[in-house]
């Protein structure tokens, strides 16, 4: 087993590994001989949060969310002691049915989906469960009050919230500490080379109080491993026909993206490393960054990405990426 670095996870004394497995891909494009080799390497390699959410695989079949899960809890009762060797975290909030109550952060939701996720993980606890988008239609006071019922009764050890913004996050804080609720530790939220916007505000927030950050897709669906090229077509992998794919090329698939990604990986070759060591490298360098979860749908994509724990950016080699992304922060003054 590699010994990844281990941090703490915002103001707990829970110790994560620096980088997190993502399992969107179990049960989509993995089945269940690839999961086993992805956990199996990953574990091997040091990692010792697994992050899933109660929508994976995500896509319109919703009679297939869940998988991700199920996928999880059967890897881990496989073998005796493993649930003790990993850490557990999930998300709800996503549509699960077609009831107008199947979805959102209101506190029948998330009380419902954390027994849900509990009985296909195959455990009576999770490490870390979050909220997977913030409601507008649920009041955070409620949201908060269940993730405090879901803590105090053992059901979770730490709660978080992923993908709020900024001043959601701090309103959060604000009214968990005011009501006596159980603390956020964390927040998820997307972050690459290629998506800085959270530079501004979100991880200043999450520095000056102590809030962990997870920062996932920190490959832009897998631009970031120089796989495309300008004038490619969107057929494969995260851009390919699955149904994610539409929210990867929205996101991604655009000149700017592609021709940055581009450069990015003249300047991988220039220092010998692959782009994806560098990209994970390069998230990990920001002081806001609690752990960064790399996900995989084969076991040969971890190579690179784990490398990039152990690779040190030199200063003028940090001060040159930040520089070619800096577009990418939007709002801005330009340089």
């Amino acid at each position: 087993m590699t010994d990844l670095p281990l941090v703490r996870l915002g103001n707990t004394g829970l110790r994560v590994s620096r980088l997190s497995l993502g399992t969107m891909t179990f049960g989509g494009q993995c089945d269940a001989q690839a999961v086993d080799r992805i956990l199996g390497k990953a574990v091997d390699a040091g990692i010792n949060l697994l992050d899933t959410a109660n929508v994976y695989p995500f896509g319109k079949d919703i009679a297939r969310n869940g998988t991700s899960e199920r996928m999880v809890g059967e890897w881990i009762a496989a073998q005796p002691g493993r649930r003790q060797s990993v850490l557990l975290a999930t998300k709800a909030g996503g549509v699960m049915g077609p009831g107008p109550c199947d979805r959102g952060a209101s506190r029948k939701h998330l009380l419902d989906s954390v027994d849900a996720s509990l009985q296909r993980l195959r455990t009576d606890y999770v490490d870390l469960f979050q909220v997977h988008h913030d409601d507008p239609d649920t009041g955070l006071e409620e949201t908060l009050l269940a993730l405090d019922t879901i803590v105090r009764s053992g059901r979770a050890r730490y709660v978080g919230v992923s993908n709020f913004l900024a001043y959601r996050a701090a309103l959060a804080l604000g009214i968990g500490r005011a009501q006596g609720f159980m603390p956020l530790v964390s927040v998820q939220c997307r972050y690459s080379l290629l998506f800085r916007e959270l530079e501004r505000e979100l991880f200043p927030l999450a520095r000056e109080t102590g809030l962990g950050v997870l920062a996932y897709n920190p490959l832009a669906g897998g631009l970031l491993t120089g796989r495309y090229q300008p004038g490619q077509e969107a057929d494969g992998g995260r851009f390919g026909s699955g149904d994610a794919s539409v929210a990867y090329r929205q996101r991604y698939w655009n000149d700017p993206c592609i021709t940055t990604a581009q450069k990015l990986g003249g300047i991988a070759a220039e220092e010998g490393v692959p782009l994806a060591t560098l990209a994970i490298s390069w998230v990990l360098a920001n002081p806001a960054v609690t752990s960064c979860i790399l996900g995989a749908s084969q076991v040969a994509q971890l190579g690179d990405t784990v490398a990039g724990a152990t690779y040190v950016l030199s200063g003028s080699l940090k001060t040159r990426l930040d520089e070619m992304t800096h577009e990418f922060r939007f709002g801005d003054a330009p340089r």
